[in-house]
């Protein structure tokens, strides 16, 4: 993955990133899938893929990432796959915040599809 805003290094590859936001999409369909695929990842890329959802919610600024994942971190009550399946929008989440990260994803992108 590649960023260009300073201090950003996301925990979490970009196909992962890209495969939750393939399977957010297709809703209903694979939502079991999908809720496995988060509940197996680790700490660290759980902690990630939130704060990159934050961050394309406008809920941090690009500049408060590591704030974001430090926040996932110490406010992970539930676990990652309920809190992330019952945001709205999450796929665009997703999308938004690595491209407000200036992370290009469009070769994984590609591979992915």
């Amino acid at each position: 993955m590649q960023d260009d805003t300073p201090g950003v290094t996301p925990e979490i590859t970009a196909a992962k990133v890209l495969q939750v936001i393939v399977q957010a999409r297709e809703g209903d369909v694979v939502a079991e899938e999908l809720r496995g695929f988060i509940a197996g990842l680790n700490v660290d890329e759980k902690a990630h893929l939130t704060a990159i959802a934050w961050v394309g919610r406008g809920a941090f600024e690009p500049e408060e990432y590591q704030e974001a994942v430090r926040t996932a971190y110490t406010e992970a009550t539930t676990p990652t796959e309920d809190y992330l399946m019952g945001m709205p929008h999450l796929a665009e989440n997703l999308e938004a915040g690595l491209e407000a990260l200036g992370i290009d994803v469009s070769g994984e992108e590609q591979d992915f599809l």
